[in-house]
């Protein structure tokens, strides 16, 4: 990869900048998850989704 790879958007920065976020970048891409997520609890949303709800309700409802 050469220098022209990389693109600063906004501001200037030194190649000393531009290595050091490149290697920061490459770092975090090449490390792997300690182990997964164990998964806890429900397959469903705890909330109601609103294309199941009805699609009137009175104006005086608290649910609003």
């Amino acid at each position: 990869m050469t220098t022209a790879d990389i693109r600063v958007e906004k501001g200037h920065a030194d190649p000393e900048e531009v290595a050091a976020i490149t290697a920061v970048l490459l770092a975090r891409a090449a490390a792997r998850p300690t182990a997964p997520a164990a998964r806890r609890g429900h397959d469903r949303a705890g909330w109601r989704r609103l294309e199941r709800t009805p699609g009137f309700r009175a104006p005086h409802s608290w649910q609003g």
